[in-house]
């Protein structure tokens, strides 16, 4: 997984998702990291550090070959000062990712593991691959950041989905069998 940018240095560029799968994440003090979201093709990838104080407050690692347009930071800055439509397109994007990170943060702090992983269950299935059948590019260490838990808490519950036949789970192959019950856990929490 290469890394496209660190936490904490100066934003120089924007860039675009043409193709391929990246990764946002935060560190923390202590090295433990927490993946805030998965960014698919159309989509900017550190858009908030732009209109904020020029630094990355986290960083981004391609995780499957990716292809990305980078636009220099002054540049788009002036093209949206100069196109109106363009800058209320940018200022969707940023709401529905602020949005996005809220639901993130309550799941986090509300929902128990099995609704949290069927948060992301979802996430995949309905937002990144549009399919019930996909398959993980994120370690399990990496999947784990993105609910919120330690490594050995999410295999334990992950098997556990594939043992109730919620999910298939077949290396990095997943099916879920059962839409209805991933939705309910996730509802639930």
């Amino acid at each position: 997984s290469e890394v496209l940018f660190k936490q904490n240095t100066r934003t120089s560029h924007v860039m675009f998702l043409q193709s391929g799968l990246v990764k946002i994440f935060k560190e923390g003090k202590n090295k433990k990291r927490l993946a805030l979201k998965i960014v698919d093709p159309g989509n900017f990838i550190g858009l908030m550090s732009v209109f904020g104080d020029d630094i990355y407050q986290y960083s981004a690692s391609a995780i499957e070959d990716s292809e990305i347009f980078m636009t220099d930071h002054s540049a788009f800055l002036n093209l949206i000062k100069k196109n109106g439509d363009f800058a209320m397109d940018i200022i969707h994007t940023l709401c529905k990712d602020g949005l996005f990170i809220f639901d993130k943060l309550m799941a986090q702090a509300y929902k128990h593991l099995p609704g949290r992983i069927a948060n992301v269950l979802l996430y995949f299935s309905q937002d990144i691959y549009k399919s019930h059948v996909f398959e993980f590019q994120l370690t399990r260490k990496e999947l784990a950041e993105l609910c919120g838990t330690t490594k050995e808490s999410f295999i334990r519950t992950i098997n556990e989905f594939k043992n109730d036949k919620i999910i298939n789970l077949n290396g990095r192959k997943v099916e879920i069998v059962s839409m209805n019950l991933v939705k309910i856990l996730s509802d639930l929490g």
